[in-house]
């Protein structure tokens, strides 16, 4: 067995010892090669040390350009948030990959997932195709194609992928759920038998987790209101006890930012900031709006959607320099305030630059919680404009509590509780009209209740507010091709309409703790 074999198979196997035996052997036996510099790369990566990795895979790439060493550069590249780098490797792997058929299933599906998560959905759908044609029988491989496909409205497509996976493995919860909530369901087409009988059968949490909003989706489109909440709550219930996620935890970053912001304003670093006006920022709870609002601007002629970026999150944690983990914390938001704003803005624009859809003079970054950056954003970015929407109080909150988000994202961690869910809100709103006072009219607060009984007039209002001029194909932001990889690629497929309004009161009984203890803070509830 040669040297390269011996380190394969001995990652294959989790032996790192034995693969870095064999993979330095093998570079210093060869060191023009590229093979063991690649290899040492892959056994540091394996060990969690990604920054010594990437130098050790540079090396092999410098040695002569391979698919599957760009891509895994590009895949480490992308885990250390170094994104435009991550892409021109990606992009470089996908046309050596491509060259060659069949190609390299897994170099395939490495490239596709890169491009996924710098979301490129469209683009990813080439190499996730060829990786699923390289080796069919990969049910990974083809769940990724199927969500790029769902992604980018191929949903026939899509719906084909997620069968011939649960037909292959009934008990696949990532294909159950991707399914139900790739179009509404009707009583006489819809899974829930099936969901049943895969629920029974679960015994992972995350997978009975899935299931479990899975069945209530489609018990929900059915009408079957009742049940549906019966399993959303034992699903909610279960989840919020594992990741052992308590209210605090949110109010103590509520509280530095209102501290830092809305405390003494001495203690902010002053300047300028930085004066492009590209970026638009649509902001707010999740599910009240903001990717309809990204549609209809990423329509207009002048503007692209670079999704929901991290781009400020990370600006000011790179900024801040604070040890934590996690992108933000109490700390992190007290030790931002002292930082130039020039200085947030111009990290901000460099890591947004790579998202950014070319020939656009401006572009959308629809990162809901930026709403908790708006004091950074109005002063790192003094033209930009922000767009905040706002749904009615009791229809956010159902819906928040209702949709299942990253699950192990911080940044919902307060949606698997009712209760938690209606907290939040009240410090979201409180936080909102902080915002208004420091900064009066610099967010046009929207309502998602008024753009649906009024397109026109509130799309008006939108593009002006944003310094757009009147463009009709706003008004056709169905028609609009590009990807969406959140809940909503469905609804935002369709015309507008008032079908999402009222919501809530399906479930007003169940809901109802939340919607009295919003009334007795004097939140408005319909």
């Amino acid at each position: 067995m040669t040297l390269e074999a011996q380190a394969r198979a001995a990652l294959e196997r989790g032996d790192l010892a034995g693969a870095v035996a064999a993979a330095k052997a093998l570079a210093l036996a060869e060191p023009e090669q590229a093979a063991g510099f690649f290899l040492l790369g892959m056994a540091a990566a394996e060990a969690g040390q990604i920054a010594r990795a990437v130098p050790l895979i540079q090396a092999a790439v410098e040695r002569g350009p391979r698919a599957e060493h760009l891509a895994q550069l590009a895949r480490l590249l992308i885990l250390l948030r170094r994104d435009g780098e991550a892409a021109d490797a990606a992009r470089e792997a996908m046309v050596l990959a491509m060259a060659r058929a069949p190609g390299d299933a897994l170099t395939l599906d490495t490239i596709g997932c890169v491009l996924a998560r710098l979301g490129d959905h469209e683009a990813s759908v080439v190499p996730f195709t060829a990786a699923v044609a390289a080796a069919p029988g990969n049910l990974d491989y083809r769940y990724n194609l199927a969500a790029a496909s769902g992604f980018t409205g191929r949903v026939d497509q899509a719906r084909a992928h997620y069968e011939t996976i649960l037909a292959e493995d009934p008990g696949n919860a990532r294909a159950h759920y991707a399914l139900a909530i790739l179009s509404r369901q009707t009583a006489r087409a819809n899974h829930v038998p099936r969901l049943e009988a895969a629920l029974a059968k679960a015994r992972r949490p995350e997978d009975a987790l899935r299931i479990g909003y899975a069945l209530a989706k489609e018990l929900e489109d059915i009408g079957n209101a009742a049940d549906a909440f019966r399993h959303l709550s034992a699903a909610n219930a279960e989840h919020k006890q594992a990741i052992r996620y308590d209210f605090s935890q949110d109010a103590a970053i509520f509280d530095a930012v209102e501290a830092l912001f809305g405390g003494n304003a001495n203690a902010l670093a002053t300047g300028p900031g930085n004066s492009d006006p590209a970026p638009i920022f649509v902001v707010g709870m999740p599910r009240t709006g903001t990717t309809l609002v990204d549609r209809i601007l990423s329509s207009h002629r002048d503007v692209g959607s670079a999704g929901e970026l991290q781009a400020m999150p990370l600006a000011v944690k790179q900024m801040a320099g604070t040890p934590s983990r996690v992108v933000i914390d109490p700390a992190t938001v007290a030790a931002s305030g002292g930082i130039d704003p020039a200085a947030i803005g111009d990290a901000y624009l460099a890591r947004a630059d790579h998202h950014r859809p070319r020939g656009k003079a401006r572009f959308t970054d629809k990162l809901p919680a930026n709403f908790l950056y708006i004091g950074h954003i109005a002063r790192a970015l003094p033209n930009a404009r922000i767009v905040c929407l706002r749904r009615g109080a009791m229809d956010t909150v159902w819906s928040n509590y209702k949709n299942l988000f990253a699950s192990q994202s911080a940044y919902y961690a307060y949606s698997y509780d009712l209760m938690d869910t209606a907290r939040y809100y009240a410090r979201f709103d409180r936080l909102m009209a902080l915002w208004d006072s420091l900064w009066p009219g610099r967010v046009l607060q929207l309502s998602y209740e008024a753009l649906v009984a009024d397109q026109e007039g509130q799309t008006r209002r939108l593009l002006e507010h944003c310094g757009l001029e009147w463009d009709e194909a706003c008004l056709s932001f169905h028609k609009n091709s590009a990807a969406v990889a959140t809940p909503s690629a469905a609804q935002v497929r369709r015309p507008i309409n008032a079908d999402a309004v009222g919501k809530w009161r399906a479930h007003e009984a169940a809901l109802e703790p939340a919607r009295a203890w919003l009334e007795a803070r004097g939140i408005a509830v319909e």
